[in-house]
């Protein structure tokens, strides 16, 4: 999977869509540290992702005792 920095995926938002939709699985960045995943609409995510996703999210929880759900949400919708 290809990165990209924030900055730059708001530069390239256009090709990053393109790529995607050719099947291309893109992640975006911010300050270093993956935030998002930028997938074509008709991709299948096997169950296999999702857990992964899931145990990345403990991870980051449990270094970061100061993080809690709510903020988590809140921090996606930014």
């Amino acid at each position: 999977m290809r990165t990209v920095g924030l900055f730059e995926a708001k530069q390239k938002l256009s090709e990053i869509v393109e790529r995607a939709s050719e099947g291309e699985r893109i992640g975006i960045t911010r300050r270093g540290k993956l935030q998002a995943i930028v997938i074509p609409a008709h991709s299948k995510t096997d169950i296999k992702e999702i857990f992964e996703g899931i145990e990345q999210i403990r991870k980051r929880v449990s270094r970061n005792k100061k993080l809690n759900i709510k903020e988590l949400i809140e921090e996606g919708r930014m």
